[in-house]
């Protein structure tokens, strides 16, 4: 989210899905890759900011993998410490960061990766809310480093990021074959410095340089206000820690004024907790009605129906998504969608994120991220690399943009209008 951040998450700090799910087994993943019981290079876990040579580094091999013959990363291995030019400055730990990050790069899944210390650090800063960065979710779409969604008020939306924004280059480094964890670590800087991304936008005669001032990203979930006097506007720009606990706030309104319709705003939301996610749609659905299947490699599926949090599902209902809307935010779309026929989606079609990410602990302050099922809408339908589609196509323009004009949410509070007055 520093415009950096790839993934679903959830809103408690408990294991599932891509929860903090800090598991021990997928050590064991490491472990076949290497080819042997790699139990460690001495002193690369610990004590992880130790720099370990390589002509010093011993590698305990304790069970050979029977069909595959790893002997060729080994060989290479000692290629480099006999060979290297420069083998006194390479650094052995830093070497096996690279020998997995290549390995779950060749998934060709952009959202399984391995966090370092500094990268888990980072990460974890995301998480609980405030970092340093522009403020805009990056994604992978067509092989393409593409913006997902600028987050409301940051640096990025204040420069021009636009969701569906394709970053061609970094500070003027070429993006083609970047991966997005690359990208993040060039995106990321200190507060008050600069960084340029060169992109190109459709509808644009060539590319553009936006240069992006960073800053200190705070993030704040959701604002509302009344709209036309019984109209509820509810913008959520991601699901966060606190987003369950700031919709209630805004569907208090509902007992306290005299609401007959809400406009529920995920556009640019480019996802987040899980668990926020469900919360959410469960505050809109009725009792039972299933919020989300979760579909793993076997193809099992596994469904979460709403658990009776109903407050909202009885009051006409406008969703707004666009390209920006990703993840979690795809599924609470698909979740109304699907269950009500009260309500109507306007917009774009939405990103098409729907992918289960895990997080696991390897301890000394790494992890591994690793998409271990997809989202199917209540309907069974894929939103990964589908999207959900609005029922109602309005376009919003680079001039509606540029002179702060918005058809989308106009044509919401006029569908509400309407029904209304019937």
């Amino acid at each position: 989210m520093s415009g950096e951040n790839q993934s679903v998450k959830t809103t408690e700090k408990k294991p599932n899905r891509l929860r903090k799910n800090w598991r021990s087994f997928l050590m064991l993943v490491i472990i076949f890759w290497i080819g042997f019981e790699f139990g460690h290079v001495n002193a690369i876990k610990n004590n992880s900011e130790q720099v370990v040579p390589l002509k010093d580094a011993q590698i305990e091999n304790t069970q050979k993998e029977q069909e595959i013959d790893f002997s060729l990363f080994w060989e290479v291995w000692d290629l480099l410490k006999e060979k290297y030019v420069d083998a006194d400055s390479l650094d052995a730990k830093n070497l096996l960061y690279g020998s997995i990050d290549g390995m779950l790069k060749a998934t060709g899944d952009p959202y399984t990766t391995f966090f370092d210390p500094k990268e888990t650090q980072e990460f974890n800063e995301e998480i609980e809310g405030s970092f340093e960065g522009i403020g805009a979710e990056i994604g992978m779409k067509d092989e393409i480093l593409t913006i997902i969604a600028p987050l409301k008020g940051a640096p990025a939306e204040i420069a021009g990021l636009r969701a569906g924004d394709k970053v061609l280059a970094i500070d003027g480094k070429s993006t083609q074959d970047m991966t997005i964890d690359s990208a993040i670590d060039l995106i990321r800087g200190p507060k008050g410095s600069e960084v340029v991304l060169t992109i190109y936008r459709e509808g644009e005669e060539g590319t553009l340089d936006i240069s992006i001032r960073r800053d200190v990203i705070n993030i704040k979930s959701v604002e509302f206000e009344k709209k036309d006097g019984d109209i509820l506007y509810i913008s959520l720009s991601l699901f966060g820690e606190d987003t369950v606990k700031e919709f209630n706030a805004a569907l208090k309104e509902v007992y306290k004024e005299n609401v007959k319709g809400i406009v529920l705003d995920l556009r640019n939301n480019p996802g987040g907790y899980l668990d926020g996610a469900i919360s959410v749609a469960e505050r809109m659905l009725p009792k039972g009605k299933t919020v989300v299947i979760e579909e793993d490699a076997q193809g099992k599926r596994n469904e979460t129906y709403a658990s009776g949090l109903d407050v909202a599902s009885q009051i006409e209902t406008v969703v707004l998504i666009n390209e920006g809307s990703a993840s979690a935010s795809e599924i609470v779309a698909g979740a109304l969608k699907e269950n009500r026929d009260n309500l109507t989606l306007v917009g774009k079609k939405s990103f098409g994120k729907g992918s289960v990410q895990q997080l696991i602990d390897l301890g000394d302050n790494m992890a591994v991220k690793i998409t271990v099922a997809h989202w199917l809408t209540p309907h069974g339908n894929q939103i990964n690399g589908k999207g959900i589609e609005p029922d109602e196509d309005v376009d919003l323009t680079l001039d509606d943009y540029k002179n702060k004009k918005d058809p989308q949410l106009d044509r919401a509070l006029d569908i509400l209008k309407n029904k209304i007055q019937k």
